[in-house]
C-alpha cells in the first residue's frame, strides 16, 4: 500500500524585479479505490504539427521534436519518418554517471538525466553543456518539454518545473517517495493552458497547472506506479502499475472509469493506439488491452523470460524487448507472433518506430535498426556501451545514453528518401 505522505509544493512567484522565492504547502486528497487515468489533448510547441495516422490516431510529428518520454502522450514511440541511412556518430557528451533514462529533444536542446542525479540541457548540433542541475537521487525516465518549461522527475521525490533556456527553478514538486516516471503534459480541461500528469511511486497519479503547480486533481491506486500515463481517445489516460491492474481515469477530474486485472505487476509505461493499450507485466507477458469493450484482447507469451521495456507500436505491430536478448514483432490485431530480432544482449531499451523501421538499443553495446515488414537488419552501429535508455529522436538525429555515462548523438551519412 502506498505510504501516508505529506507532499509539499514550492515555487518562484514572480514580481517586478524577476522570480521571488516563496513556499507553500498543499495537502492531496487521495481518491480511495483503483482506476486507470486517460489523459486528453496534447500541448504541442509551435514547431509540433499532429497529424492523422491511417488508422485514424492522431500523433505527434516528430520529425522535428521529441518533447516527452515515447515521443508524446499517447507514448507509442512513433516516429513521422523513414529509418536514418548509414549512421555515424555526430557527437558524444560524457556525463556524471550512467545514463537509463530517455532524452527530451526540442528545437535546438537534448534533455537528459542520469544515474547520479545530474540532468543537462545539451546543444543539439554540437553537444555542448548548456547547463545542468543537480537532483538528489537517480533520473530514471524522460524530462517534458512545453513552452518556455521543462518538466523532470527524481527519484529523490521531486518534480522539478525549469526555466528551459537557463535551468532555473521556477516551481517544484515533492513526495516522501521516488518518482521515477516521466512527466506528460497536456492541455488543460478548462481551455486554458496546459496540465502537467505524473505517477509517483507512492500509487498516486497527480494533474498540476503547469506554470505554478497547483493541484488540479489525484487519483490513489493500491500500489507503486513505475510508469508514465497514456492518452487514449482524448478522454482517458492509462496506466498499469504493481497491483496488476490497467487503470482507466477520466482526465477531465480523476475519477475512474475501470481497471483491468492482469496476471501480475506491470513495471513500465503503456503503449497506446486507438483505443487498444499494450504493455509487459512480471507474468513474462505482453498483454494488449481493449480500453472501449473493458477486456484483455490477447496474451503474448514466449520464453519464461521478462518483457521489461515499454513497448513500441504501429498500425501492423507491437514490438517489445526481451532479456531473452531479442526484440519481439507482435501482431497487433491477433496477438501472434510476426518475427523476432536477435542482439548479444538483453534488450530493454523501448523502440522507435519509424515508418520503414525500428531502432533500439541493446546491453551488447549496439544500436540496431530492422524492417519493420519481416525483421530483417537495416544497419548496426556499435557504441561500446551498454544501452539500456530508450532512443529519443528528433531534428533529425537519434540520441541515446550509455550506462559508462556517454550520451550518443547519432545522424545519417546518407540522405534518406
Amino acid at each position: 500500500m502506498p505510504n501516508s505522505i505529506a507532499p509539499r509544493l514550492f515555487w518562484m512567484r514572480p514580481n517586478k524585479f524577476g522570480w521571488a522565492s516563496g513556499r507553500g504547502v498543499m495537502r492531496l486528497i487521495a481518491l480511495a479505490g483503483c482506476a486507470i487515468v486517460y489523459v486528453s489533448g496534447c500541448a504541442p510547441s509551435e514547431k509540433l504539427r499532429p497529424s492523422e495516422s491511417p488508422a485514424g490516431e492522431t500523433t505527434i510529428d516528430v520529425e522535428l521534436n521529441w518533447p516527452m518520454t515515447r515521443g508524446g502522450p499517447t507514448l507509442s514511440g512513433r516516429v513521422a519518418t523513414a529509418v536514418p541511412l548509414s549512421p555515424v556518430v555526430a557527437w558524444t557528451f560524457e556525463c556524471s554517471g550512467p545514463v537509463s533514462a530517455e532524452a527530451a529533444i526540442v528545437d535546438d536542446r537534448v534533455f537528459i538525466g542520469t544515474d547520479a542525479g545530474t540532468f543537462y540541457s545539451l546543444a543539439l548540433d554540437s553537444g555542448r553543456e548548456l547547463w545542468h542541475l543537480e537532483t538528489g537521487d537517480a533520473i530514471s525516465s524522460a524530462p517534458a518539454v512545453s513552452g518556455a518549461f521543462v518538466y523532470v522527475t527524481s527519484n529523490d521525490g521531486r518534480l522539478y518545473a525549469l526555466d528551459a533556456e537557463t535551468g532555473a527553478e521556477v516551481w517544484r514538486f515533492e513526495i516522501e517517495d521516488k518518482i521515477s516516471a516521466g512527466a506528460v503534459v497536456i492541455d488543460s480541461r478548462t481551455g486554458e493552458g496546459e496540465w502537467v500528469m505524473v505517477n509517483g511511486y507512492d500509487g498516486i497519479t497527480r494533474v498540476f497547472d503547469a506554470v505554478d503547480g497547483r493541484i488540479v486533481w489525484t487519483y490513489q491506486t493500491d500500489d507503486y506506479i513505475n510508469g508514465a500515463p497514456a492518452l487514449v481517445d482524448d478522454r482517458y489516460v492509462v496506466f498499469g502499475g504493481c497491483d496488476a491492474q490497467l487503470h482507466v481515469v477520466n482526465v477531465a477530474d480523476g475519477s475512474a472509469v475501470r481497471t483491468i486485472l492482469t496476471d501480475a505487476y506491470i513495471p513500465a509505461s503503456i503503449a497506446t493506439f486507438g483505443s487498444m493499450a499494450y504493455c509487459s507485466n512480471y507474468a513474462n507477458q505482453t498483454v494488449a488491452f481493449d480500453i472501449a469493450g473493458g477486456t484483455i484482447a490477447w496474451v503474448y507469451e514466449d520464453r519464461n523470460l521478462l518483457f521489461g521495456a515499454s513497448p513500441g507500436v504501429d498500425e501492423q505491430h507491437v514490438y517489445m524487448g526481451s532479456r531473452d536478448r531479442q526484440l519481439h514483432a507482435i501482431d497487433r490485431e491477433t496477438g501472434k507472433g510476426a518475427w523476432k530480432f536477435q542482439t548479444g544482449g538483453r534488450v530493454e531499451s523501448s523502440p522507435l518506430v519509424f515508418s520503414n523501421g525500428v531502432v533500439f538499443g541493446s546491453a551488447d553495446g549496439r544500436l540496431y535498426a530492422a524492417d519493420r515488414e519481416d525483421g530483417g537488419e537495416i544497419w548496426r552501429l556499435d557504441l561500446g556501451e551498454s544501452l539500456i535508455a530508450s532512443p529519443a529522436f528528433g531534428q533529425g538525429r537519434i540520441v541515446v545514453g550509455g550506462q559508462n555515462g556517454t550520451v550518443f548523438a547519432v545522424r545519417a551519412s546518407v540522405q534518406t528518401e
